[in-house]
C-alpha cells in the first residue's frame, strides 16, 4: 500500500500529521507500542523540517509518503524543497553536556535513529527526501 499527505510547513500541522500515520498504519499489523513510537519519530523529523528549513511557513509545503511494500516492512519519505539537512551529518550532542548546560532539546534526531532501524537523506528531482525505515515484527 502506498499513502500520501501534504502538509503546510506550520506546527500546528503536526496533529494532522500524526493521525494521517495512524490512519494509514491502522491495518498494517503494526502493534501500539511500534505504531506510538513511528508517530513520535516522523512528528519530530516533520516538526525540526518545519522549523528549521521552513521557518514555520505555512505556503511551504511537506509531502509524507508512507510505503508498505510487503508485510512487516514500512518505508517513510519526507519530501520537501528546503534547506538541505543531512540527517547522518548531524553530530549529537553528548546527553552530559545537554543536562550540564539544562538545554531544552538536542535529542530529536538520536530519538529518531533509536526507533527506524535506517535513516538516510537523499536528493530527487532536485528535493530532499528523508528517508525512514521500520521493520516490524509480526
Amino acid at each position: 500500500m502506498n499513502y500520501q499527505y501534504n502538509i503546510g510547513c506550520s506546527l500546528s500541522n503536526l496533529k494532522g500529521i500524526r493521525e494521517f500515520v495512524r490512519n494509514s498504519l491502522k491495518g498494517e499489523g503494526v502493534s501500539e507500542v511500534d505504531l506510538s513510537a513511528i508517530v513520535l519519530a516522523l512528528d519530530e523529523m516533520c516538526s525540526n523540517l518545519m522549523i528549521h528549513a521552513h521557518h514555520c511557513n505555512p505556503d511551504h509545503l511537506l509531502e509524507l509518503h508512507i510505503d508498505v511494500p510487503a508485510r512487516g516492512k514500512i518505508i517513510f519519505e519526507i519530501v520537501d524543497d528546503g534547506s538541505v539537512f543531512d540527517i547522518n551529518q548531524f553530530h549529537e550532542p553528548e546527553i552530559d553536556n545537554l543536562v550540564h548546560q539544562k538545554r531544552k532539546g538536542g535529542l530529536g534526531i538520536r530519538l529518531v535513529k533509536a526507533i527506524m532501524d535506517n535513516v538516510e537523506y537523499l536528493r530527487r528531482n532536485d528535493r530532499n527526501v528523508c528517508r525512514l525505515t521500520k521493520d516490524i515484527k509480526l
